[in-house]
């Protein structure tokens, strides 16, 4: 098969390149030429692990391609992946106009029947308009070539994309005939083999099934959230509480764990986008609407624990961050808790130093020179008043507190993802303060399991 994905951002790449690992002919197209002519040299725009090898081994092999000719990538192509940014308007809603241009452009240069996926996440009604574009375009050419649209939504979490990708949980594609079907099941069959399911559906149900997976689990960081809020007020112990729900079949232990806020490309886009396609239906979403305002509440809650602690005495402080990205294994910034705590931070007057494995770049970007870049996590500690620990790196799991605690001017600990243990901290001569526990206040107590 040939294969055509239109987008070489972080959906674009890594489809592409997993389609190539396992035989098919892919070509990658972006407008942007330097990003193309960095991927010639093996230069990759997104970091995720594994994936520059993959890329490298394929186009020696001769399977994957760049391009800026979308004209060219067309051209007897079997399916063409629109994998291009949906961003986020003023109201919340998807801006659908690189990917109807994209759809336009396909319908201008298309010269055999082809299946046109729609892999960017589009409110419910994208692929309709994405159709209306390729037939004005063929009109307008006087051509009659027949096509099909399917939408075919991503699942890839960042840091693991190449295994959801290789190994998914479920393939979900909607189509509207069994021609496009069939097409899809030959493209997908190399992943089927060790009985990973494909479902087909509607196109309206697979366009919604990519804003409901990610609102769920958005509601659920929120609600565990929420309850952690209450766990400090009334003195219990919100990981003690995780563990009890977690172990009930029916909610697990994904997506449980308290901390300060989701971000990245996809939770709070999706979740504002499905809030304003509600409304534009005369529908309310009121559950999303209350996960949007604690994630963004709880954004600043490590944060209002530092001021607390030094009193709103925070002027000409030095405060040391361990962690930048959104999560760990990206360099993603988008919506990063760690962007709204060192903007407070500095608008307090505090003196900030950070370390990130592999986001530093990206964040100059954002934060410029307003804030020092250390060489690794111990040099942003030295004379540090605090540490916060912003996203749980694995690097930072398992550190020498006995070193940590010797380069810092003051031994203090927010931890806003709750890896360490209370205990061990305070043995040390450390204040440490995490999500969901009054460990200021609070005694350590035995725990019981009764048989």
């Amino acid at each position: 098969m040939k294969i055509a994905i239109v987008g070489t951002g972080y959906v674009g790449l890594v489809t592409g390149t997993c389609f190539a690992e396992v035989g098919i002919d892919v070509t990658c197209v972006d407008i942007d030429q330097k990003k193309i002519d960095n991927l010639h040299q093996g230069i990759l725009p997104i970091y995720e692990p594994g994936l520059e090898e993959m890329v490298s081994r394929n186009v020696e092999k001769g399977r994957l391609h760049f391009s800026t000719s979308l004209a060219t990538a067309i051209q007897d192509c079997d399916v063409a992946f629109i994998a291009v940014g949906t961003p986020p308007g003023e109201d919340g809603s998807a801006d659908l106009k690189y990917v109807l241009a994209v759809a336009r452009g396909i319908g201008e240069s298309m010269n055999s029947y082809g299946v046109i996926v729609t892999k960017s996440t589009v409110p419910v009604g994208t692929a309709a308009k994405v159709r209306a574009e390729i037939e004005k375009a063929l009109e307008k050419r006087g051509a009659d070539i027949e096509f099909d649209v399917a939408s075919n939504p991503e699942f890839l979490k960042e840091g693991a994309a190449i295994d959801d990708f290789l190994k998914p949980d479920r393939i979900v594609v909607g189509v509207a005939s069994e021609r496009a079907e069939d097409v899809m099941s030959k493209l997908y069959k190399p992943f089927l083999l060790n009985g990973h399911p494909i479902i087909f559906m509607d196109i309206p149900s697979a366009e919604m099934t990519k804003y409901a997976a990610n609102s769920m689990l958005a509601t659920k960081i929120s609600f565990m959230n929420d309850v952690a809020n209450l766990c400090e007020i009334m003195g219990a112990d919100v990981n003690k509480v995780r563990q009890g729900i977690g172990s009930d079949a029916r909610i697990g232990t994904k997506f449980i764990y308290p901390g300060i806020g989701y971000g990245g490309s996809c939770f709070p886009k999706d979740v504002k986008a499905l809030i304003k396609t509600a409304q534009e239906n005369g529908y309310d979403m009121q559950v999303l609407r209350a996960v949007e305002e604690v994630n963004e509440q709880q954004k600043s809650v490590l944060f209002d624990k530092v001021s607390r602690h030094f009193a709103g005495e925070l002027r000409g402080l030095k405060m040391a961050i361990w962690g930048l990205s959104f999560k760990p294994k990206t360099d993603d910034m988008r919506e990063a808790p760690s962007l709204v705590i060192i903007e407070k931070l500095l608008a307090a007057g505090c003196i900030v130093t950070a370390y990130d494995p592999v986001a530093m770049p990206e964040a100059r970007h954002t934060l410029g020179d307003s804030i020092t870049y250390a060489k690794d996590e111990f040099a942003a500690l030295i004379d540090a008043d605090a540490l916060l620990v912003v996203t749980e790196w694995p690097d930072f799991r398992s550190p020498n507190f006995e070193v940590v605690g010797r380069l810092m001017k003051q031994k203090v600990i927010f931890d806003g993802r709750n890896i360490y243990e209370a205990a061990e901290l305070k043995e040390l001569g450390f204040a440490y303060h995490c999500i969901g526990v009054r460990t200021e206040h609070r005694e350590p107590a035995a725990t019981q399991v009764l048989k």
